[in-house]
């Protein structure tokens, strides 16, 4: 995403994504069936293409996808997700699905760990009540700040500078550490916690809202819904199908997969940008060392579904790993939504991430249970194994971007130096924070872009 084109998205708060004009038909491949994947193709199919997506997984939904046990009546997230009132691009989507009156907004309560206990902290009152800010000066600093963050548009000043120098400056030494702090270390670990830049931490606070949405049925309930569409409307999924390898040239683009090789006229790749690196080797070297450089951490989340509430009230809690959390955030989704969605399951992710060479990627789940399972005791003394009914474990190596001061510089834009080959990734949704809906923005934005390359 080019700075102008972030410009204008931020400067009017939402970037409409219209159907484009009809056009020729064109043989167009989209590598990956998440929602960025499914928004473009769901974007080409009202123009009268036929996209073919190609999906490795064998569901739709990427990171956003969704597993169910046998006696829950709803799926629920590997990793957990919501969207916010604020996020236009995924609600405008749903009401062109006729599916707007599904999309249900509670309002959970976000949690804050200090001194060994919990407080919440998601609204001006909770604020003011918190003993972590102290009194005073810290407090109005710290509201001082919060507002201008949410007034301001102007994300290009902030991303010269560190989060870590901007909030000690700003807020103060005191404030910073007891709130921003720890969440940088925890999303971005010691090594990038103060190399992320102001615009990131911009982002986080400028549009977020504490009502956070859902879809009724799961998040996989919502990507089947836009799956079919696509289906409907003349596009085909292809589930189970890896791409090898893309090549391209000015007649168009070959994809290699398992079973040979298929011709398009257009290829859009949804992938991270280091897996298309290594599946597009005719990438200048400098573009592919471009896609290199822009870092990211991992994901791993651990699933737990137990016979009992485990905290009283709060959904989100954030945990600062000095503490001796070996995770970053508890969330009890089922203090969010009715366990009756569950079979009666109480349902709690316990989430971090992480660098993509750590540890947590490799051992085995159990192992994992072994580090997380005393800790819940601290979230309720009379927590004990006989809770506990079942456990999942998923992990990604990508998800989480690290945007490191004047970002924008580096952000490659849709239309690669390949012939007739687009990316869009999370790492291109920037200064915006990752999530479905800017994935979907860029989806359907890279489609347009596609149809109006003409032939």
């Amino acid at each position: 995403m080019t700075v102008e084109a972030a410009s204008r998205a931020v400067g009017s708060d939402v970037n409409v994504a219209r159907a484009a004009p009809a056009v020729a038909p064109l043989r167009v491949a989209i590598i990956g069936a998440g929602p960025a994947g499914l928004a473009a193709a769901y974007e080409l199919t009202r123009a009268g293409q036929r996209p073919v997506v190609f999906e490795a997984a064998p569901e739709v939904g990427g990171l956003a996808a969704g597993f169910k046990a046998e006696h829950w009546q709803w799926t629920l997230e590997k990793f957990y997700h919501h969207w916010f009132a604020s996020d236009v691009e995924i609600l405008k989507l749903a009401d062109e699905l006729g599916v707007r009156d599904r999309v249900l907004f509670p309002r959970p309560l976000t949690m804050v760990y200090y001194k060994g206990d919990f407080y919440q902290f998601d609204s001006i009152a909770s604020a003011l009540t918190y003993p972590g800010l102290g009194w005073g000066i810290d407090k109005l600093r710290f509201g001082l700040v919060g507002l201008y963050l949410r007034l301001t548009k102007n994300w290009r000043r902030l991303e010269n500078v560190t989060a870590d120098e901007w909030m000690r400056r700003w807020a103060g030494d005191h404030v910073y550490e007891s709130m921003w702090e720890p969440l940088m270390i925890s999303k971005f670990g010691e090594r990038y916690a103060k190399q992320v830049n102001m615009a990131w931490l911009w982002a986080r606070l400028h549009a977020r809202t504490p009502r956070l949405g859902t879809f009724v049925g799961g998040f996989q309930a919502f990507m089947n819904t836009l799956a079919d569409h696509v289906r409907r409307q003349g596009g085909d999924i292809r589930l189970g199908v890896a791409i090898r390898r893309i090549s391209a040239s000015a007649e168009g683009a070959t994809l290699v997969t398992a079973d040979g090789e298929l011709s398009f006229d257009r290829v859009l790749s949804t992938t991270s940008p280091a897996l298309f690196a290594q599946m597009a080797p005719q990438l200048p070297a400098a573009y592919g060392e471009q896609l290199k450089q822009l870092k990211s951490m991992g994901a791993v989340v651990m699933v737990i579904s137990l016979k009992h509430q485990l905290t009283s009230r709060g959904y989100w809690h954030n945990l600062p790993k000095g503490a001796g959390f070996p995770f970053l955030a508890l969330v009890e989704h089922t203090n969010y939504l009715p366990p009756e969605h569950y079979g009666g399951d109480h349902i709690i992710y316990c989430g971090d991430y992480l660098e993509p060479d750590h540890p947590y990627f490799d051992i085995d789940k159990e192992e994992l249970w072994s580090i997380y399972r005393p800790v819940l005791q601290r979230f309720n003394p009379r927590f004990e194994e006989s809770w506990v009914r079942q456990t999942w474990l998923f992990r990604t190596r990508y998800a989480q971007p690290v945007p490191f001061v004047n970002h924008s510089q580096h952000v490659p834009e849709l239309k690669t130096p390949l012939p007739n080959v687009w990316l869009a990734s999370m790492s291109q949704v920037y200064p915006w924070d990752r999530g479905t809906n800017f994935a979907v923005e860029i989806g359907r934005r890279a489609a347009r872009q596609m149809l109006a390359a003409g032939r």
